[in-house]
C-alpha cells in the first residue's frame, strides 16, 4: 500500500469528469459529475455544522464548487450520509435534487455499499468473521452501547471483518457494514476486544495526537442515481507511516 495510491473504477457518461484534486489543502475530491461529488475527508473536518461553530466540510464543498464553476449565486450541495469527525476516508454529496433523493432512498435502503479500514492494536479472535449485536444508544452520552442479546430499545448490527495486514504494533482490518447503526464499526470492535487505535470513547487507552481515530472510510460502491452506472471508488489513506507501514494480507 502506497502513500497518496487512489482508484475509481466506474463507466462515465460524456458529461462526467473524475480528476484527483486538493482543495485548500483539506479535502479531496475523488468523483465527480453533474449530479454527484465525492470526497476525501480528513478527521479534522465535520460533514455538517455544528454547536461547535466550525466551517463544516459541506461549506468547503460549496465553496470549491463556486470557484470551480463561478458560479455568482448559491450552490445547491446535499448532505446525503455522515462521517464521524474523527473518522476519515469517503463522503458522498449531491448537486442536484434528483440525486438527493434518490440517493437518501438508497443510504436508507442499504443500497450503498461501504467498506471500511480500522487500526487495532489486539488481534482479533480469527481472522475473518461476522459481528452480530444489539445496539442501544444512549444520546447523552453520545455513545452506543453492544448486547449479544435483543434487550429493550436496541437495534440490530451486523458487520463483516477480515485482517488483512499487520505492523509491528498494530493490525488493520477490512470492514464491510450490513447494517447502519451510531458508532457501530467503532461498538461493535471493542465489543470483541479490539477497539479502534485512538478511540478512548470506546476503550483504547491512548488519544492519537490529532484527535483522529484509526478509522478510514476506504471504498464506497453504488449505482449513480440518475444515469445508472456503477459507482466504486476508492480513497487513499492518511498519509504517515502508520497507516502506509502495514504487511499486507491481500
Amino acid at each position: 500500500m502506497k502513500d497518496g495510491e487512489s482508484s475509481c473504477r466506474h463507466v462515465m457518461s460524456h458529461s462526467s469528469s473524475f480528476f484527483i484534486f486538493l482543495f485548500q489543502g483539506i479535502m479531496t475530491v475523488v468523483y465527480e459529475d453533474n449530479h454527484i461529488i465525492i470526497v476525501n475527508k480528513t478527521a479534522s473536518e465535520i460533514v455538517q455544522g455544528d454547536k461547535t461553530g466550525d466551517v463544516p466540510l459541506s461549506e468547503t464543498v460549496k465553496q470549491y464548487l463556486k470557484e470551480k464553476y463561478a458560479k455568482p449565486g448559491n450552490v445547491f450541495l446535499g448532505v446525503t450520509h455522515r462521517l464521524d469527525r474523527p473518522v476519515s476516508g469517503l463522503v458522498v454529496f449531491a448537486k442536484t435534487s434528483k440525486a438527493l433523493s434518490r440517493l437518501n432512498d438508497m443510504f436508507r435502503n442499504s443500497e450503498v455499499k461501504k467498506t471500511y479500514w480500522a487500526i487495532v492494536k489486539q488481534c482479533p479472535p480469527a481472522e475473518e468473521g461476522e459481528l452480530v449485536h444489539y445496539l442501544v444508544r444512549n444520546e447523552k452520552q453520545n455513545k452506543s452501547y453492544a448486547y449479544d442479546k435483543e434487550v429493550k430499545n436496541s437495534k440490530k448490527a451486523i458487520l463483516d471483518y477480515k485482517l488483512i495486514g499487520h505492523s509491528q504494533n498494530y493490525y488493520l482490518l477490512e470492514i464491510n457494514l450490513k447494517t447502519g447503526r451510531h458508532h457501530q464499526i467503532r461498538c461493535q470492535l471493542a465489543k470483541m476486544g479490539c477497539p479502534i487505535k485512538g478511540d478512548l470513547k470506546y476503550g483504547f487507552p491512548r488519544s492519537n495526537p490529532d484527535g483522529s481515530i484509526c478509522l478510514h472510510a476506504r471504498r464506497i460502491r453504488f449505482i449513480h442515481p440518475v444515469s445508472k452506472e456503477l459507482i466504486d471508488v476508492t480513497a487513499p489513506v492518511p498519509s504517515g507511516n502508520l497507516w502506509n507501514g502495514f504487511d499486507m494480507n491481500l
